[in-house]
């Protein structure tokens, strides 16, 4: 929403407050309160605003109210105007604030001012001085190591991410059990199942999530699979597969990520690539009345063993195939194993601990293999960025088949906080009541769920006022849906998450130690370095504004040097400039430095898409498109951000063989495309228009330009063209 529609605070009347339906008494009270803000900070000053919206905003205040105070006192500020302030008490009381508090002379010298002032030196430090700073960090998250590393960082030409932590090793999931300043009777899981929202929350706590993970780790070494063998998990987000996963790890295995929501050949060829020898499912997931069928899936994929789970029922009432394995008797294996404690499985710190997936742009997803030092780059994310610490109740709507689940797993249990899971749809007004109800201190969203619960109102009525910051990912915020969704808790900062599945988490973020405007991160993530490739393809100065290939420095901890299905060297390094003596590393987004320091994020330079937070190839779509219709020639797929920002829409171009009668052709061929992608690639992807065409535009190799095209898209008028 643009600026130029509201006028200037200063000069916003009561009736122009009235004029949103507040009627004349709190109007009059708005405006006085209002007068004395302007009065004391001024009409047009961050510290304005920073006033307003502790002192004068509430969530039950017309949505209409909120902007007018916002876009007026920022009107004209110009870009990235900042939507949440630091306030330096609260920043010393944050872990990084801490930390620099005690040591900030040490690392910083004379530089060191405090944790506000004195964050961006310290985010290069931990570039410049990597050893010293993971050690800290390290030892901040109390990681235990059965073999502590020789050393944080060996470089060497051969691996141009680096070395790290040679000779170190550990087990996550152990550390996730370890009490972390917690007691056994602490809460490490709370939870409600959708339909049930009117009971309490469920809660697990320290001791009963141990005995749990214990058990299904015994009941795992009763398989006879050996060590390092991949179990796949494709079921839903809940207290038991959280507990398998970490059951997983504890015992030695290397999980195997597949999303709940994944067309049978897309699970085969998951469990293909990964070699996966069993898998945990579930018969059906429970959404409102419906159930959909899970377990038939995976039979249709052709998967390994399985064992599944019933579906908040004692008992399954379905058959199984056999072989297969029900929840009950996998458990029953080993009862005479329950409350008997289960040693670790100790491994080297490269070994593999999960396979995850990312689309690529051949059409096949990339299979990206987690070591065990992956897990600590996202709870050390959690712990810089998300200030995520002991007493935080953390809850993110998101799958294990998706970098933000293991995540979840790890940055809140490293980090001595409970997960908060909802069992069911996050788009409701039920998953709003359970953030109240679970008094979530760190709320995780993508735009896409944060446009439904504007539409729809979902949080209304509830108490969202322990949440302390948000975190987003997965897609381009938009800065009005954000903007409300501040509103939601009273302002509390929402902290931009972006990264790679090859990451483990983060390079680009927000901090609770600096200034956040919307949908805008303001810093490189803790250990890592931007750099914008110009036009010539080397980095632009660090310092200067610019658009263009993102590229990292290589040396980050936790991501990943190899992958399983193709050459991790030619995709991530080959080609890409070198900078100090060291080749960068490619990510493949576009983005933005602005005037201000703050980042943008513009999509991806190849064509790989992202929608609803799940990247995906053009090829993978445009294959499924091709065979809709004998009428058809070609199809080129295409993510176009939309004018006011926010998610990527899908829309496709096409070629048709006969252009008689386009009109129901359209309308038909809309419908069809959205049910063969429902039904071969996944239920999330929405075709949002057609745009026909004589024919695709190719390069003299006969590539096609969809690069062209998203562009085309993007500055056709919208409501024409799409």
């Amino acid at each position: 929403m643009a600026n130029e529609n509201y006028k200037t605070i200063d000069s916003v009347t009561v009736a122009d407050v009235e004029a949103l339906g507040i009627h004349t008494e709190l109007a009059g009270k708005l405006h006085g309160e209002l007068t004395r803000i302007v009065r004391n900070y001024g009409s047009a000053t961050p510290q304005t605003w920073y006033h307003i919206s502790k002192e004068l905003l509430t969530p039950n205040l017309p949505f209409s109210f909120h902007q007018m105070m916002y876009y007026g006192c920022y009107k004209d500020f110009g870009p990235d105007p900042p939507a949440w302030l630091p306030d330096p008490k609260t920043a010393r009381l944050t872990n990084i604030g801490q930390l620099l508090e005690r040591r900030g002379k040490e690392f910083l010298g004379s530089k060191y001012e405090d944790p506000i002032s004195s964050f961006s030196d310290f985010q290069r430090f931990s570039v410049s001085d990597q050893e010293v700073f993971w050690k800290t960090i390290l030892e901040e998250m109390n990681i235990s190591f059965s073999v502590p590393p020789e050393c944080i960082l060996r470089e060497s030409p051969s691996h141009p991410g680096g070395q790290w932590l040679p000779g170190a090793r550990v087990n996550p999931a152990k550390n996730c059990l370890s009490l972390r300043k917690r007691n056994l009777s602490d809460v490490a899981i709370i939870w409600r199942s959708e339909g049930n929202d009117e009971a309490p929350v469920e809660k697990m706590t320290c001791q009963e999530l141990s005995e749990s993970v214990w058990e299904v780790a015994y009941a795992l070494e009763s398989l006879d699979l050996e060590k390092g063998s991949a179990i796949a998990i494709d079921m839903p987000m809940d207290v038991n597969s959280v507990v398998i996963y970490l059951a997983i790890v504890l015992a030695g295995y290397v999980v195997v990520s597949i999303a709940d929501s994944f067309a049978p050949s897309e699970i085969s060829t998951r469990l293909i690539l990964s070699k996966a020898k069993a898998i945990f499912t579930q018969d059906f997931i429970p959404r409102g009345e419906k159930k959909i069928p899970l377990y038939s899936r995976v039979v249709e994929a052709h998967s390994p063993m399985a064992i599944v789970i019933p579906n908040r029922a004692s008992s399954l009432s379905i058959e199984l195939r056999d072989g297969d394995i029900s929840w009950p008797d996998f458990l029953d294996r080993v009862k005479d194993s329950k409350g008997l404690e289960f040693v670790a499985v100790e491994q080297p710190i490269d070994a593999f601990t999960n396979i995850l997936f990312s689309s690529g742009t051949t059409g096949n997803p990339k299979a990206i293999p987690w070591t065990l030092l992956t897990p600590f780059k996202a709870a050390a994310d959690g712990w810089c960025h998300m200030d995520i610490k002991n007493g935080d109740v953390v809850a993110w709507p998101t799958n294990l088949g998706w970098m933000m689940g293991p995540w979840l797993v790890y940055a809140p249990l490293l980090n001595g906080a409970s997960i908060a899971l909802y069992n069911g749809s996050p788009l409701g007004s039920g998953f709003a009541k359970f953030v109240q109800d679970a008094k979530v201190t760190m709320l995780g969203v993508i735009p896409s769920i944060v446009r439904t619960w504007k539409a729809k109102n979902s949080p209304d009525g509830y108490d969202w006022s322990t949440i302390r910051c948000f975190g987003s990912t997965g897609e381009a915020s938009s800065v009005d849906e954000y903007l409300w969704l501040m509103g939601r808790a009273e302002y509390k900062p929402i902290i931009e998450y972006c990264g790679g599945t090859e990451i483990g988490g983060s390079f680009v973020s927000g901090s609770m130690l600096q200034p956040q405007s919307l949908a805008a991160f303001s810093t490189a993530v803790m250990g890592c370095s931007l750099h914008i490739l110009g036009d010539d393809g080397f980095p632009i100065p660090s310092d200067v504004p610019g658009i263009g290939e993102l590229a990292l420095g290589p040396l980050m901890f936790g991501a990943s040097s190899t992958l399983l299905n193709a050459d991790h060297n030619e995709i991530y390094f080959k080609g890409m400039p070198v900078l100090n003596g060291k080749v960068l590393r490619r990510h493949g987004d576009v983005f933005e430095r602005t005037s201000k320091g703050y980042y943008h994020a513009h999509g991806r330079a190849d064509d790989t898409m992202n929608l609803g937070g799940i990247k995906v190839s053009s090829l993978e779509i445009e294959r499924i498109c091709n065979a809709v219709d004998e009428n058809i020639l070609e199809t080129a797929a295409v993510g176009v951000p939309p004018a006011a920002g926010g998610p990527e829409k899908l829309v496709i171009a096409v070629v048709f063989k006969d252009s008689d009668n386009l009109e129901q052709k359209l309308v038909n061929l809309l419908i069809s495309f959205n049910t063969a992608l429902e039904r071969k690639l996944n239920p999330l992807f929405k075709v949002s228009s057609i745009v026909p065409l004589p024919s695709l535009p190719r390069t003299a190799t006969n590539k096609v330009m969809r690069r062209v095209l998203r562009q085309q898209f993007s500055q056709a008028d919208q409501g024409s063209r799409l």
